[in-house]
């Protein structure tokens, strides 16, 4: 069983950037796509990004399209998500998750525990 724990978050201004790691064990992340989720306070969990096992294709939800960067070190057994020009909204626990693609979409199967992204404006 994969055990993933986050890493990263933080205070930040608007505009800034910010850089999540989801160290990976008990299981390498070579053959797995992986995913980035968030939840804001009294709303329900979303996707925000996942990439392939193979990281040849990468997913972006259009609220983070062009700011937020997906990547995976199959070496480090470690998924980064890039945060770039960040904004009030993206406020929220991001948590990464261990799974699949099937027909584009990501099924997830196991989850970290998140961390705190909070944005001042």
């Amino acid at each position: 069983q994969v055990q993933l724990v986050e890493s990263g978050g933080g205070l930040v201004q608007a505009g800034g950037s910010l850089r999540l790691s989801c160290a990976a064990s008990g299981r390498s992340i070579r053959y797995y796509g992986m995913g980035w989720f968030r939840q804001a306070p009294g709303k329900e969990r979303e996707f925000v990004a996942s990439i392939t096992w193979s990281g040849g294709n990468t997913y972006y939800a259009d609220s983070v399209k062009g700011r937020f960067t997906i990547s995976k070190d199959n070496a480090k057994n470690t998924v980064y998500l890039q945060m770039n020009t960040l904004k009030s909204e993206d406020t929220a626990v991001y948590s990464c998750a261990q799974g699949s693609h099937i027909n584009g979409r990501f099924r997830s199967s196991s989850w970290g525990q998140g961390t705190q992204v909070t944005v001042s404006s």
